[in-house]
């Protein structure tokens, strides 16, 4: 089988191992509207979604429920009820999976016996800006298969919006909360972007947005680029790029519900 063909649910786990799948989710978790699955999830995606009988995820109910959506357009092989989904661990949540204090090669235990397992995340691509990677290092050590399906992905699609270096660029994930904290890691940021190019991307819980903007247009510099993407893939989805001499000149508008990207670079 390969990744252009719907995944078998049974396996002979003798001669063969499962593989893992990485389903990318809609961007649309947490928002007050959804979009359509078929106008941002590919076809093959939602085939290879709905033929899987085993998921590793952040949260079942919302796992369930974008099956759900999945099964309106293509049918699942398996009643909803009789699917094997395990949740990641709590302390994965907080703390990250990406520093190889997880061991997730349990969760993988269905794959040795030939059954294919989906990854899925809330929104966009599993382990990327989400938990997962400790599981994908888990498979590549158990020398089972890992097959990235094709979806949205929030950092790519903010910064080919923002204009900034597509180049040279890095994901840093949250900023501090704490307000000090916060201003010295984005004068680093800013220093770093400024003299090498490189554009830095975070990302914010959304109700911060608001914060994190005021954060931003008042310690970066007047001639550095601010970016910011919300609501991506959605019909009131956004994005505005200018100098943050401009972004004090109005007001940002960033709604405090919905996901941002945030951008920042020359």
């Amino acid at each position: 089988m390969n990744a252009s063909a719907p995944p078998s649910s049974t396996h002979d786990a003798s001669h063969i191992k499962g593989k893992l799948y990485l389903v990318p989710a809609p961007l649309d978790f947490g928002c007050d509207s959804q979009t359509s699955l078929q106008d941002v999830i590919p076809r093959q995606t939602l085939q290879v979604a709905a033929g899987l009988g085993h998921w590793i995820c952040e949260s079942a109910k919302t796992t369930r429920a974008y099956l759900k959506r999945i099964n309106e357009l293509h049918p699942l092989s398996n009643q909803l009820q009789a699917l094997q989904i395990q949740e990641l661990p709590r302390e994965v949540h907080k703390k990250g999976d990406h520093l190889g204090q997880f061991d997730a090669k349990p969760l993988l235990s269905a794959t040795l016996q030939g059954h294919d397992i989906g990854l899925v995340s809330e929104a966009g691509m599993p382990a990327v800006a989400d938990p997962g990677s400790s599981v994908v290092r888990a498979a590549h050590d158990l020398g089972i298969t890992v097959v990235p399906l094709v979806g949205p992905v929030s950092l790519l699609l903010a910064l080919a919006a923002s204009g900034l270096n597509g180049q040279n660029f890095a994901f840093v994930g949250y900023l501090p909360t704490d307000v000090a904290q916060r201003v010295q890691r984005i004068r680093e940021l800013e220093s770093l972007a400024l003299k090498t190019g490189q554009t830095q991307l975070f990302i914010e819980t959304p109700y911060r947005n608001a914060a994190m903007v005021q954060a931003l247009i008042q310690t970066l510099q007047h001639n550095t680029r601010l970016a910011v993407s919300s609501g991506l893939t959605l019909a009131t989805g956004t994005t505005r790029s200018e100098t943050v001499k401009n972004w004090k000149q109005k007001p940002s508008g960033l709604n405090n519900a919905t996901p941002a990207v945030f951008g920042i670079g020359r």
